[in-house]
């Protein structure tokens, strides 16, 4: 089970409040930096397509498409092909593969609406993707270094 992370209502307030494409800025300079690093590579299935990730406690909802293999901020305000949901605790034990995405989903922690096609390329490609060392070492627990 994940560790809770109590986060303060006004800053969920205020995450509310932040224009999409201002939040999807900064998630996205992360998702490039991954890619540049070799620690997270969009395989061509996602090539032209949209996503949007919220951070339900935090009100957070970052908007971005895969365009000639790299992360771009979507600015049109479109609504995304895929949208996932969940809270920071559970996107964090996801990416440290603490949990699976089918548990959390199944658990009612993890929102997927959209194209359930692109719902599972992205799935499996996230399940196979190595994690660096340094993500396991986060906070001190967690598998062994790949």
């Amino acid at each position: 089970m994940s560790p809770t992370i109590a986060v303060p209502s006004v800053i969920a307030r205020l995450g509310r409040r932040l224009p999409t494409p201002l939040v999807s800025l900064h998630f996205v300079a992360g998702l490039e930096v991954a890619r540049r690093l070799k620690w997270l590579s969009p395989p061509p299935e996602l090539e032209g397509r949209s996503f949007a990730i919220t951070i339900e406690d935090l009100g957070l909802r970052n908007s971005f498409a895969v365009r000639q293999g790299a992360f771009r901020t979507v600015w049109g305000g479109a609504p995304a092909e895929l949208e996932l949901g969940a809270k920071l605790a559970d996107l964090v034990a996801l990416m440290r593969q603490e949990t699976d995405a089918d548990t959390l989903f199944f658990q009612r922690r993890l929102r997927i609406s959209g194209d359930t096609e692109l719902g599972l390329i992205v799935k499996n490609w996230l399940d196979a993707a190595p994690r660096p060392a340094w993500l396991q070492r986060m906070s001190g627990m967690g598998a062994p270094a790949r």
